[in-house]
C-alpha cells in the first residue's frame, strides 16, 4: 500500500511540475507553444487513438513540451523503446528524460530530423505526431517541418492538433490532403486532431 501512494505522490508531482514548466517555457517563448495550458486528457486520448503505431514501429512525437502525450501512449500500453520523443527546449528535454524512463528523448530542432534520428530508428516511423504550432509559422518553415517528417517516414504523413475552427494547414499550398480525424470539446481550447497525407 505503501508503494502505491509513493507511486502515486511522485506522479502528482511530476504533473505539477510538468505544468509548472510549461508555464514558464510559454512566458519565455510564446511562439513555441500552441497553448497556454499542455494537451488534456481527452486531446491526448484522440491522438493516441488516430496514431497508435503497426506492428513493428515506432511513434515519433515532435514538440513534446511537458511529455503529456507521450505518457498518453505508455500509460495505453506503448513499450517506451517504441516512442521517440523531440524536443527543442533544453528545460523540457531535462524533464522528459527524468519523468519518461526507457523512451528515446531527443534534444534539437525537428526541421534537421534526418540528422538527428538515429540509425537504429531508420524505416520503423509508423506514426507521427506533430505538437509544434506550424500554423504560428510562415510557409516557408511549414514547408521545412513537413520535408523533415516526410524524410524519415516517407508516405506516411503526420498528425497534427490544433486549435483552429478549420484546417491550421493548407493543404493545396503545402501539397497535402488534410483529414480532421477528431474532435475535442473538452480540451482549453477546444481542439481537433488532424491527419494530413502527401497529395496523389
Amino acid at each position: 500500500m505503501t508503494g502505491i501512494l509513493t507511486q502515486t505522490h511522485t506522479k502528482h508531482n511530476q504533473t505539477l511540475e510538468g505544468v509548472w514548466l510549461f508555464l514558464r517555457r510559454w512566458l519565455a517563448h510564446p511562439l513555441r507553444m500552441g497553448s497556454v495550458v499542455p494537451s488534456s486528457q481527452a486531446l491526448c486520448s484522440r491522438l493516441v487513438k488516430h496514431g497508435w503505431p503497426e506492428t513493428g514501429t515506432v511513434v515519433l512525437e515532435l514538440g513534446a513540451g511537458t511529455g503529456v502525450v507521450s505518457r498518453a501512449f505508455l500509460d495505453a500500453g506503448l513499450a517506451p523503446e517504441r516512442l521517440i520523443v523531440v524536443e527543442v527546449d533544453s528545460d523540457m528535454v531535462r524533464h522528459l528524460r527524468e519523468t519518461l524512463p526507457g523512451v528515446t528523448v531527443i534534444e534539437g530542432d525537428a526541421r534537421t530530423l534526418s540528422d538527428l534520428l538515429p540509425a537504429r530508428f531508420r524505416g520503423r516511423i509508423g506514426s507521427v505526431v506533430c505538437g509544434i504550432p506550424l500554423v504560428l509559422l510562415p510557409l516557408s518553415e511549414q514547408k521545412r517541418f513537413i520535408g523533415a517528417m516526410e524524410s524519415v517516414a516517407p508516405g506516411r504523413g503526420f498528425l497534427h492538433f490544433s486549435y483552429c475552427v478549420t484546417s491550421p494547414l493548407s493543404g493545396r499550398k503545402l501539397g497535402l490532403d488534410p483529414k480532421r480525424e477528431a474532435w475535442t470539446p473538452l480540451n482549453i481550447p477546444p481542439a481537433s486532431v488532424w491527419r494530413y497525407l502527401p497529395a496523389g
